[in-house]
Formats: structure tokens, C-alpha cells, sequence
């Protein structure tokens, strides 16, 4: 895989990821419905800088780890691939049928850029995603750890576009993510894509 079709890959990937709707999206979206859009920019805003550290500190330690041993990559991709394939098959066989805006914390006043925060750095289940889904997109002669801090800062960067256009158009957004077919068909695509990059992961021969 070259440079330019990894990052094409990942952009695509990273792009459905990010607009299927879970509880960043849920944060950001009642935010901005009960508090205004400032008070959501600032949700928002802390949720990426979630992403960025937990980027940052799987990028470290995947580096360390993937350039001193074969067999850490090769324990790391079969954990990897085994746990996509897993999310994979959850959201084929039992899509949501609505999306839950109650699974997000309530308006209680204070920091909004430290709840966004705090929600995304507190969820075990980011680090465990990038650890599983990021170092696929590493080209063999790239440098995992620095290509690795770029990956999740262009996730950041989906991220901020994706969400301001939800706090731009809260209620229509709102209203079309709630619709059972929408999250049925955003659940089952993005386990669709899931499985497929589990597959390419369990059976990489770098």
C-alpha cells in the first residue's frame, strides 16, 4: 500500500466512521439543542482533543512496540482483527433501531469543552478502536508512531467538519438521525466495513 492509498483508504473509512452516530455525536447534538451552539462548539471541541491524545498515546506506544518486535505486531493484528470483526458482526446482526439522545450526559452548566473531554478520554473503547483499526493504514515503509498522530489528526479534522455541521442544522440533523432506517442502514454499513478491514488486518503479511 502507498502513502496516497492509505491515506485515500483511511479518509473514506474515517469519514463513515465519523458520521455514524454514537456518543460524541449524542453530546454534541444536545448540546447545541438545549444550550445553544457555542456551548456545543466548546463539546465538541473537547471531544477532539479526546481523540488527540488517545492518538497520541497509541501512536507512542505502537511505535515502540511495532518497531522492537515481530511478534507484538503479529499478537496486535490478530487482537486487532478479531475485535473489528466482533463490532463488525454486533452491528450486522443487531443494528439500533434509534439513536438514544438520552445515552448522553444532561445540561448541567459548567466546563462544556471539559465534558466533551472527559467523556472521550474516559471511553476506554477510543483507545481500544485505534489501537485495532489505525495501524492498518500504516504504510510498510512509513514510521508508525508520527503516521499514526497524523491519522488521528485527520479523524480530528472529519470530526470538526462533521460536527459543526451538526450544530449548523441541529434540528434536521437531529431529527434524521432518530429515524430507525437511517441508523439501521449507518449501523449495518459501518459493520459491513468493519469486518472488511478485520479481514485485511488478519491476513496482512507485513
Amino acid at each position: 500500500m502507498t502513502l496516497t492509498t492509505a491515506l485515500i483508504a483511511y479518509v473514506a473509512a474515517a469519514a463513515l466512521l465519523t458520521i455514524t452516530p454514537g456518543l460524541d455525536t449524542a453530546i454534541v447534538l444536545r448540546t447545541a439543542a438545549v444550550e445553544g451552539p457555542r456551548r456545543s462548539a466548546l463539546a465538541a471541541l473537547g471531544v477532539i482533543c479526546g481523540c488527540l491524545v488517545w492518538g497520541i498515546a497509541v501512536a507512542l506506544g505502537l511505535g515502540i512496540l511495532l518497531a522492537a518486535s515481530h511478534l507484538a505486531y503479529v499478537i496486535l493484528k490478530w487482537a486487532g482483527a478479531a475485535y473489528l470483526a466482533w463490532l463488525g458482526v454486533n452491528l450486522l446482526l443487531e443494528p439500533r433501531a434509534a439513536f438514544d439522545l438520552d445515552a448522553a450526559p444532561g445540561p448541567r452548566g459548567g466546563n462544556w469543552w471539559l465534558r466533551g473531554f472527559l467523556t472521550n478520554l474516559l471511553n476506554p473503547k477510543v483507545g481500544v478502536f485505534y489501537v485495532s483499526f489505525l495501524p492498518q493504514f500504516v504504510p510498510k515503509d512509513v514510521s508508525p508512531a508520527p503516521f499514526i498522530v497524523l491519522l488521528a489528526v485527520i479523524h480530528g479534522a472529519l470530526g470538526t467538519l462533521w460536527f459543526a455541521g451538526l450544530i449548523a442544522a441541529t434540528t434536521p440533523l437531529k431529527r434524521w438521525l432518530q429515524r430507525t432506517a437511517v441508523v439501521r442502514w449507518l449501523d449495518r454499513l459501518t459493520g459491513v466495513v468493519f469486518l472488511a478491514f478485520g479481514a485485511r488486518l488478519a491476513f496482512d503479511r507485513r
